[in-house]
């Protein structure tokens, strides 16, 4: 039986990167990595000291192996991970240096990931987890990962295991009008959102924290993130919201500080930490993101003493 205390579940991808920030058109060379919304949180949870296990299918393939490699690396446990040799290992690759930023390219289609059912979850323990945390990205990829992410938080809820959940819109993956309704349900399924203030205004047509907060519902933790500016948590039952701004930093590549972000706020609610704290920690975590051109940047630097059965640190 496994220990871990945080399970998240979702596709992670080969990332193909040109070297020296050219062009996907006209770039002779490229660096290979490993990417993946809730693969990414699971790393850097692991970064801060948490026993993690992250579940998916990854293709029978080359790939494969090294999505397995790279997310085991920090800690985490990939045990229950299926292999599927009839389907391929996603991938994407990053163009930079394109007038609106960074671009993205997927080529997960007919993936092994998007085959995942609620049937897998019979081989995923699910009890032993403080939390349970997905994004809408599993949702996009396919009606099975629709249906195995609501059966996910089915299952957390009767377990009474804490579901994390992080919008994650990607418009790459399915139009507003495919994507709003499905999101809003998971969400409101949910004890914690994360959503960006932008992505809800272009997915719910909310134009400011207090609308998603009502949106979602008084019964749900919601972190609205307002990019540079800060981040604003609801709490139930709470009159107002606690806002901490964001830490200056110099951003050298955007993609994944929300999955770092997710991932700090979690390990400081793992802590009992209070609202504000949980904040910071998730500023702090997404800095390192902010400043790296991986996905997921080495954040053991940010990890604090171990902690005791009862929360407190040793």
């Amino acid at each position: 039986m496994s220990d871990h205390e945080v399970l998240c579940l979702g596709e992670a991808m080969v990332l193909v990167t040109p070297r020296h920030g050219q062009r996907l058109a006209t770039a002779r060379e490229a660096a290979l990595g490993v990417a993946g919304a809730e693969s990414n949180v699971a790393q850097y949870l692991a970064d801060l000291g948490h026993r993690v296990a992250w579940a998916s299918r990854v293709g029978g393939d080359p790939l494969g192996d090294r999505v397995l490699t790279a997310v085991a690396r920090p800690g985490v446990d990939v045990r229950y991970v299926e292999r599927d040799p009839s389907a391929p290992t996603a991938v994407y690759f990053k163009d930079p240096s394109c007038e609106d930023g960074t671009r993205v390219h997927y080529y997960r289609t007919g993936s092994a990931a998007s085959r995942l059912t609620p049937a897998y979850l019979d081989t995923v323990p699910i009890a032993p987890s403080r939390l349970v945390h997905l994004s809408g990205i599993t949702a996009a990829l396919s009606a099975s990962c629709a249906e195995t992410a609501t059966a996910l938080f089915d299952r957390a809820r009767e377990a009474g295991v804490l579901r994390s959940f992080d919008v994650n819109y990607r418009p790459a993956l399915w139009s507003t009008e495919d994507a709003s309704a499905p999101l809003l349900t998971l969400a409101r399924q949910a004890d914690v959102v994360f959503v960006g203030l932008d992505e809800a205004a272009h997915v719910w047509g909310t134009t400011t924290a207090e609308e998603v907060r009502d949106l979602i519902g008084p019964s749900v933790s919601v972190v609205v993130k307002n990019a540079e500016v800060g981040a604003v948590l609801f709490e139930p039952g709470a009159d107002t919201g606690t806002f901490v701004p964001a830490e200056p930093v110099e951003v050298v590549e955007p993609v994944g500080a929300g999955d770092a972000f997710a991932a700090g706020y979690l390990s400081a609610w793992l802590r009992n930490d209070i609202p504000a704290d949980r904040l910071r920690l998730g500023h702090r975590v997404a800095a390192f993101a902010l400043s790296s051109v991986e996905d997921h940047a080495d954040a053991t630097s940010l990890r604090r003493p171990a902690l005791d059965q009862d929360g407190a640190g040793r």
